[in-house]
């Protein structure tokens, strides 16, 4: 596994372990408790814990019901894949919170190589879907960040100006790890932009603009060759995700 997949995909090992047989519900009750200035989760009446053995706390209540609501809305069985808003937060907990200057690292090298930068060169259909969607978002980096970027035609690397790079270094600073890092380089990953978490965050994007703009190249193969089940199912899991990246920005 390299650096990026470590640090910026939040769901591996949750994936991973949903291939085995899942747990059964030990618990009754998921509430939230307020303990040392955090709010953790109780499963009737206990903290619980970690897959790393670390508290189940977090800053703020509206976040720690919204995990609870994922606990108790259990069957006879506890199953990851209907979680995605508790594995984000185990994953703050466990591994963002040690390795922040890490992950940060990771999202600028995702802005060094952005998915908007690299541009087709034909159909007419998709250059000009591209450049509906992506534009935009490149305008605002300039404007709101200061970062004006090179665009490039296929995929051949174009180094980035490094004034770019340290104003999306700066943006990411405004992220508070564990948690605000954590979903920011999830939006990340699951979008295959830094410029497009970057631009949700400050709310220059809704969810919905940002996860189209993610899919521009996707959706126009869909468009022409259709899709098939297993893409349709891979992509629910990660809208899932991207979803939950969201709510744990929006509740923090």
């Amino acid at each position: 596994m390299n650096m990026r997949e470590r640090n910026l995909d939040p769901m591996t090992a949750a994936r991973r372990g949903a291939r085995a047989a899942l747990p059964k519900r030990f618990y009754q009750a998921a509430t939230v408790g307020e303990r040392e200035g955090a709010f953790a989760l109780l499963l009737d009446g206990k903290p619980a814990r970690t897959p790393a053995k670390h508290a189940l706390a977090l800053p703020s209540r509206a976040l720690a019901e919204a995990v609870a609501a994922e606990w108790a809305a259990q069957g006879e069985f506890i199953d990851p894949a209907t979680m995605p808003l508790t594995r984000l937060v185990q994953v703050a907990i466990d591994r963002v919170a040690g390795e922040a200057a890490a992950v940060a690292a990771e999202i600028v090298q995702y802005a060094g190589t952005d998915l908007l930068l690299y541009r087709a060169a034909e159909p007419e259909g998709l250059v000009a879907a591209q450049t509906e969607h992506w534009d935009p978002v490149l305008a605002w980096a300039e404007t709101a960040l200061r970062a004006k970027f090179v665009r490039a035609e296929g995929v051949r690397h174009v180094a980035q100006p490094e004034a770019a790079i340290a104003a999306v270094r700066a943006e990411i600073a405004r992220y508070a790890p564990p948690f605000q890092l954590g979903a920011l380089a999830s939006l990340t990953n699951l979008s295959g932009s830094a410029l497009l978490a970057l631009a949700l965050g400050r709310g220059r994007l809704d969810p919905d603009a940002a996860w189209a703009a993610a899919h521009v190249d996707e959706d126009w193969n869909i468009k022409k060759w259709g899709a098939d089940a297993e893409a349709v199912r891979r992509r629910a899991a990660r809208y899932a995700e991207f979803d939950a990246a969201v709510r744990m920005l929006a509740l923090l």
